[in-house]
């Protein structure tokens, strides 16, 4: 079933990157793998000089696949604004994942800056795809300045530690308004079945593919497991019980010779 960013509509609910692969062949086969519509690229590591044939973008299908230019290695607003503008004249998309890093160690984004930058860029024009702390205040704020998702990290990014506050989680995703993406810390597919279970809206990935000993079948496993666990959400789980409960209930069964 389709779902919605702004006026942008996607079957996929697994969003990818495509930085540290160790070759354009492996990246190449591994987005095909995952089955994914939306892809990200750092627009500030991008080589819009590269010869032809060397660069990023001459290995990307664009009529295959949507590009999502974030601002990764921003740690102002200031410089989150005028790379996501840059991107948006270089790539000819309104999509932008906002990251306004706070930490270098961590990597944890500076919430004040990235709201402050979110504001902008939606006077601007832009969709903004905002990755944010596990913070339900900080989410509210960036709903309010306009944004149509907000993206919360499970854990720091490329860790692969799963999802670490998962009732900051549920929190985020009972009061959000708009939709919720899980984005950084995700490392193998049951912990992206998780997260789509718990009622997300999708799961934005890079490390936990590429830097696996096979990428392209890492691709296809959180490709399954996105799948499998919005599948379960949809279903809706049985209560959990404390006791037993029989799958083959007695009740109103005649046994011979009663």
């Amino acid at each position: 079933m389709s779902w919605r960013i702004g006026d942008h509509v996607f079957t996929s609910r697994l969003i990818v990157g495509t930085g540290k692969y160790a070759t354009f062949e492996q990246m190449n086969a591994s987005l095909q793998a995952s089955g994914a519509e939306l892809i990200t690229v750092a627009i500030r590591r991008l080589r819009l000089d590269a010869a032809p044939g060397a660069g990023l973008l001459d290995h990307i299908d664009r009529t295959r696949y949507r590009l999502l230019p974030n601002t990764a290695g921003c740690y102002s607003a200031e410089d989150a604004v005028l790379t996501a503008r840059l991107a948006r004249e270089a790539l000819g998309t309104d999509l932008v994942k906002l990251e306004v890093i706070g930490d270098s160690r961590t990597l944890f984004p500076d919430s004040e800056e990235t709201v402050r930058a979110a504001k902008i860029l939606v006077k601007d024009g832009f969709v903004v795809m905002p990755y944010c702390t596990d913070d339900p205040v900080v989410c509210r704020k960036l709903v309010d300045a306009g944004c149509p998702v907000v993206m919360p990290l499970a854990a720091p990014i490329g860790s692969g530690r799963g999802i670490s506050n998962p009732t900051n989680l549920r929190i985020i995703l009972e009061t959000s308004e708009v939709p919720v993406i899980v984005d950084a810390g995700v490392g193998t597919a049951s912990e992206a079945a998780y997260a789509m279970e718990l009622g997300c809206a999708g799961v934005l990935m890079n490390t936990a593919i590429a830097g696996a000993d096979d990428p392209v079948r890492m691709a296809r496993a959180m490709r399954l497991g996105v799948e499998a666990g919005r599948l379960a959400f949809e279903a809706g789980r049985i209560p959990r019980r404390l006791y037993a409960s029989a799958s083959s209930p007695t009740g109103g069964v005649v046994f011979a010779g009663e």
